[in-house]
């Protein structure tokens, strides 16, 4: 919905937040449901209202457990049978520096300050040990906002008993920690309070009128910023910036000017501006950002414009480059295709508002943000939270390098006849174990990613991917795959429960990765998984399949791997079941498994 995305008019977010609410219910989407927690050292009931709001136009359908004013504290660190019930699957602890009870005194020494600031944090320490411990779910927790007086002036900054000081010294603190431990993420409000302005932002009306701790105004961007961690946290982060190149990478029209004659690089101030947004363009590949090209030019001519010395973004940035005469509708939905994703996964970026209108009417779920001054560029990418990071592993860092593998892959493809004989060329190499400690960030990431492959469409925490490790009456695997091209990394989870009294496993989770489909990798994973469950006893195993707008395409699944439908109902929710025979043969053909090498047949 445009009214909610960045730059939204946050007057009229709060007017119409009724409305807005209303309609994204009635829109038809489909939502993931999550419970949320807010435990709030001041008045969040605008904070909640909006926050469901901005989470429903992500897809997101909230239910909350909101504490009463100012119990935080209380509502987390006791027994609390109603939060208990609640059963969030994330809390978000709504703090400010309204809520430091003990800031330095000017007569205070040294280790008097150090006291109170190891106090103040020690109590929010135990706090998230014990929500950590109870609920086993991810936290949010408020930094905090620079104080709105300085009582030394500028040395409030410097003196050890300045507020300033204590405050980024606490910040700190928290910082350390978030990097120390897994599931516990900062909101910064600290951030959006300068962004906002402090002087405003901290008005001091809204504390004592209302009890609450930034001016009303603000609530729309804090409720935003909270709700793109929420949907980085469950896989509904964007993944392809899907760039136009005149007026867009660079000033000018290639094909009427000339490489030479566009703006970019450091002789003029327009030309230093598109090379900033093409830096921070390639800032994002690193964040395992997808890059592609969409432009409508010849791709002879417009290449030239990668070509210039001064272009800090190369040919070699992008996964796909489609420079042509085409709608460029078609060419998104083209590069789509190639990298296995949906549309909904793209951003469209384009300065020419008729162009970013036919995307808008033509791919319901792709991003089009308003780009409007190639000095507003960067800030409009930057705020909008398409690319939020919560979790950041080594497969991000290396996600342009596999489809660039992807390609090459293709290529080679096409030079055989049989694409069996292809499969084995590849020399696949595949690691499939029970969860290990290593892999749990990912695993958890792949299971809020996954659509089209993902039979039980389950979404899983970290937390929740370290509960079911550590339980005995689960069986679960990942998968990792690897080849002549490079490394896949982790790109297939499976997840059982077993029935003990029955010698059943019930599966609650198995998705893959859509980059390695039809790989054999679904045939290794199966083995694997038959071998545990007769290690286990088991001799049945029971797979359900859960239909969405995105995962028809594993309808069949089980069927392909030698499961009997057992029942369907009239929404197409399926049950199959797998009974191990004595002389299982293993499926896969291809992928040398944990080093064990497959007999060519």
């Amino acid at each position: 919905m445009k009214e909610l995305e960045y730059p939204f008019d946050p007057e009229y977010v709060l007017k119409k937040k009724k409305s807005l609410k209303r309609a994204l219910l009635e829109s038809g989407s489909s939502f993931i449901e999550k419970k949320i927690a807010i435990l709030g050292g001041s008045t969040t009931n605008d904070i909640k209202n909006l926050l469901e709001v901005f989470l429903l136009n992500y897809g997101i359908k909230p239910s909350f457990y909101e504490s009463e004013y100012n119990q935080y504290y209380e509502d987390g660190m006791f027994p609390n049978a109603e939060l208990e019930a609640f059963a969030p699957d994330v809390i978000y602890i709504h703090t400010s520096s309204r809520n430091i009870s003990s800031f330095p005194d000017l007569s205070d020494d040294r280790e008097t300050v150090q006291k109170k600031l190891d106090n103040t944090y020690n109590r929010f320490e135990q706090l998230w040990k014990r929500l950590a411990d109870v609920y086993k779910c991810p936290i949010i927790q408020n930094n905090f906002e620079l104080p709105f007086y300085r009582l030394m002036g500028n040395k409030d900054c410097v003196d050890f008993r300045g507020r300033v000081n204590f405050i980024t010294r606490l910040n700190l603190k928290f910082y350390d920690y978030a990097q120390e431990t897994q599931n516990f993420f900062i909101h910064d409000i600290n951030y959006e309070s300068a962004s906002y302005g402090l002087e405003k932002w901290s008005a001091p009306y809204y504390w004592h009128m209302y009890k609450y701790a930034m001016c009303v105004p603000a609530i729309p961007y804090i409720s935003f910023n909270v709700a793109n961690i929420i949907k980085s946290i469950f896989g509904k982060n964007k993944k392809v910036l899907d760039l136009d190149m005149d007026n867009t990478l660079w000033g000018g029209i290639i094909g009427d000017d000339g490489a030479e004659n566009i703006e970019i690089g450091q002789e003029t101030s327009l030309g230093q501006t598109y090379a900033e947004f093409q830096n921070y363009i390639k800032q994002q590949k690193q964040l395992g950002v997808i890059l592609a090209i969409n432009s409508k030019n010849e791709e002879s001519v417009a290449l030239t414009g990668l070509e210039r010395p001064d272009s800090v973004l190369k040919k070699e940035d992008f996964i796909s480059i489609k420079a042509n005469w085409n709608p460029k509708i078609m060419n998104l939905q083209e590069t789509a295709r190639e990298l296995n994703l949906l549309p909904e996964s793209f951003v469209f970026v384009d300065d020419n508002p008729a162009e970013r209108e036919i995307i808008i009417q033509n791919s319901p779920g792709t991003a089009v943000p308003v780009m409007d001054g190639v000095e507003n560029y960067i800030q409009t990418l930057d705020r909008s939270g398409f690319f939020e990071v919560t979790n950041f592993s080594a497969d991000d860092m290396k996600r342009n390098e596999m489809y660039q593998a992807n390609k090459l892959r293709e290529e080679s493809q096409n030079s055989f006849a049989d694409y069996g004989e292809y499969l084995y060329s590849l020399d696949m190499k595949g690691t499939i174990r029970p969860f290990e400690s290593v892999y749990m960030s990912r695993i958890s990431q792949l299971s809020n990613k996954s659509n089209q492959f993902n039979l039980t469409t389950k979404r899983y925490s970290q937390a929740e991917i370290e509960a079911d490790a550590a339980d005995e009456n689960k069986i679960t695997l990942y998968g990792k795959l690897e080849d002549k091209f490079g490394d896949n990394g982790v790109v297939s989870v499976v997840i059982g429960t077993k029935n003990r009294e029955k010698n059943e496993l019930h599966m609650d989770l198995w998705l893959m990765s859509c980059r390695v489909l039809k790989r054999d990798m679904e045939f290794a994973m199966m083995d694997e998984l038959v071998a545990k469950c007769r290690e286990s006893g088991i001799t049945k195993i029971i797979g359900y399949y859960y239909p969405t707008a995105k995962n028809a395409m594993v309808r069949e699944f089980y069927g392909t791997q030698g499961f009997t439908k057992t029942s369907e109902d009239e929404k197409g929710n399926t049950v199959w079941e797998f009974i191990i025979p004595e002389n299982y043969e293993n499926k896969n053909r291809y992928i040398s498994v944990n080093g064990k090498a497959v007999t060519k047949k």
